[in-house]
């Protein structure tokens, strides 16, 4: 099912989405890759703030390259989501709601998404040119001499991702296989 949501995302609005669901993104979301995270990570365990607000917000997992000129933003694709399961959980429990990557996930993020709510999304990986004319602003906002990897608040709108592991925890990568299995098993 399509469905049109803006972002920052509540977890009401989490909730509501299934596994499966086709989803355009319009607002505000947030970049982070691995160094990233593995910085967001340490500050908390310091005790110390964190450079955003991660309540209610969806992180990409996203290093866009350099924008050519009369361009927001580089490609933009996806980046491969179990390189950011170790620090996953611990994000998830400031509240944010949303990820948006490529690949699977590993169970103890899936219960952490289960306890708060949250959902992980999927872009299409090799489709970075494409997604990029969805992004109608990019600016810095943290970690700046990380380059590529740098946190950047995103303006999107209608970003195209699709629902794999929903709040409940049902997972497309897994139904998939058996909807397909079950079609071939009837041939």
């Amino acid at each position: 099912m399509d469905k049109h949501i803006s972002a920052p995302m509540n977890k009401e609005v989490s909730r509501q989405l299934r596994a499966g669901d086709y989803v355009y993104i319009t607002g505000i979301i947030y970049t982070a890759r691995d160094a990233a995270h593995k910085r967001m990570y340490e500050a908390k365990k310091n005790g110390e703030k964190l450079p955003i607000d991660l309540k209610d917000n969806i992180l990409y997992y996203l290093g866009p390259t350099p924008a050519r000129e009369g361009q927001v933003i580089g490609s933009a694709g996806p980046t491969t989501a179990s390189r950011m399961d170790k620090y996953a959980p611990s994000l998830l429990d400031e509240g944010q709601t949303g990820m948006i990557g490529k690949g699977k996930r590993n169970e103890i993020v899936v219960e952490s998404m289960k306890k708060n709510k949250a959902v992980y999304f999927a872009a299409i990986g090799g489709a970075g040119a494409l997604l990029s004319k969805c992004i109608k602003k990019s600016e810095i906002v943290a970690y700046e001499d990380l380059g590529t990897e740098a946190i950047r608040k995103l303006t999107v709108e209608n970003l195209p991702v699709i629902v794999v592991i929903d709040s409940e925890g049902n997972n497309l990568y897994e139904t998939a296989v058996e909807e397909y299995l079950k079609t071939q098993n009837n041939i």
